[in-house]
């Protein structure tokens, strides 16, 4: 392997709970996850010569998992079942709680019902990009970035709460 591939071989090894992430929010099971997984490393790949080290790589590898999600997704054109039980492999850290474990499955069987900006605008949230970072991935306004990130965590209590889950 040449350097170039080693440096990107470790740049995707210390992101790639990035890529699961995006995965995990854009698709419903674990097949459909390895795919898209797939298809974000090979964009990547496909487009490291173009990252020009503006931002960080994280940022950058966000813009590319993102966009090829969206792409994936409707390239795909398949319909979520939200009603379908979470795999129970969406949770990587070992040893979690019980009530971890039921917070988790009610946020992603909600998010799943999040049109695609929206889980993308949330997804970025949790990884505390700015809004001014999240509209710049997203290609919209800081201020639009605001407004719809603030009705996206609306519209995702609602969902939860419909879940039969109480904060």
């Amino acid at each position: 392997m040449n350097s170039t591939e080693n440096e990107f071989l470790a740049l995707i090894e210390s992101n790639k709970g990035i890529i699961r992430k995006v995965s995990r929010t854009y698709m419903d099971t674990r097949d459909d996850q390895a795919d898209l997984e797939q298809e974000i490393i090979y964009q990547l790949w496909k487009s490291y010569d173009s990252f020009q080290h503006q931002s960080s790589f994280s940022t950058w590898m966000y813009r590319v998992a993102l966009n090829t999600a969206l792409v994936f997704y409707k390239k795909e054109k398949k319909k979520l079942t939200v009603d379908r039980e979470i795999p129970t492999d969406i949770i990587s850290e070992e040893n979690t709680s019980a009530v971890k474990d039921l917070q988790l499955s009610h946020f992603y069987k909600a998010i799943q019902k999040l049109e695609r900006i929206e889980k993308a605008l949330v997804l970025l949230h949790l990884e505390n990009y700015s809004h001014k970072e999240i509209g710049e991935n997203l290609g919209i306004s800081e201020g639009n970035a605001r407004i719809k990130l603030s009705r996206a965590k609306e519209k995702l209590k609602t969902l939860i709460k419909q879940q039969g889950y109480e904060f």
